[in-house]
């Protein structure tokens, strides 16, 4: 399965902070790369670059420069699940996305009572959000 990435950050100790889109957070250890592979020494000896790393365009990994990158799902399988107060709240598009629906559905399940305002889903400034929760109750698994 393909996890979408939303957001990376760099940790102390050659650690990174990665948000998936469909609402898990997972904590990846760079530190073994070191040894496996030749190219990532390049971040062991300099700190700056590894702080500089950024989400790759569409999600499918992260990179610091042309040479170096690890994809979503490298990052997704080895990488440690740990519990934050947003886990299991998906985008209305990433919602959309992976169960294969339209975000005017989603909208019209709340206008309509389906989902619940305010406990089902939230909006924060322009952005819907929704639990994992409800999207499995009222749409099953995910499509995608």
């Amino acid at each position: 399965m393909f996890h979408k990435i939303k957001a990376v950050n760099a940790l102390p100790d050659y650690e990174l902070s990665v948000q998936f889109a469909e609402g898990v957070t997972k904590i990846y250890d760079v530190k073994p790369l070191f040894d496996k592979w030749p190219a990532f020494e390049a971040l062991k000896k300099s700190k700056p670059l590894f702080s500089q790393v950024k989400v790759d365009v569409g999600g499918y990994g992260v990179i610091w420069n042309d040479n170096l990158d690890l994809s979503c799902d490298e990052l997704f399988e080895n990488g440690r699940t740990i519990e934050t107060p947003f886990d299991n709240l998906i985008a209305f598009t990433d919602a959309t996305q992976l169960w294969g629906l339209n975000e005017s559905t989603l909208r019209k399940a709340i206008s309509y009572g389906k989902l619940i305002n305010g406990v089902d889903a939230c909006k924060f400034g322009k952005q819907w959000v929704i639990s994992r929760k409800a999207m499995q109750r009222e749409y099953g698994a995910p499509k995608k």
